[in-house]
């Protein structure tokens, strides 16, 4: 029954991108592994995970790979229903759905922005 819902995130600990995965996992209490990847020496099963972008986040559902952030979080909204929903799935909020994923994406774009200063 475990390995029906393993999953492994492979990541990097300065992605705020990998961080926003993390967090949608940890609220919903979904259990994962976590693999860090150095991103100057990548690994052949990140090459093989993600072929076409070469980058973190890589969700790894049941050995399927989901890549990009926005689309891991959709997936584990809808298909790991552990937990509360990261957005709202009453039909008459559907403006609302659209809003949380606005939102969404501005914060990644604000965390992305206030990562890069820091770095600086």
């Amino acid at each position: 029954m475990a390995e029906e819902n393993k999953v492994t995130l492979y990541g990097m600990w300065a992605s705020p991108y990998v961080k926003r995965v993390e967090l949608a996992l940890r609220l919903k209490g979904i259990p994962y592994e976590y693999v860090e990847e150095d991103l100057r020496n990548k690994s052949p099963l990140l090459l093989k995970l993600n072929p076409v972008h070469q980058k973190v986040p890589v969700f790894a559902h049941n050995g399927k790979p989901i890549v990009e952030s926005l689309v891991i979080l959709e997936y584990i909204d809808e298909t790991l229903e552990t937990g509360p929903r990261l957005v709202p799935e009453d039909p008459k909020f559907a403006s609302g759905q659209a809003l949380c994923k606005r939102c969404m994406r501005a914060w990644s774009q604000l965390s992305c922005q206030t990562q890069w200063r820091r770095t600086r």
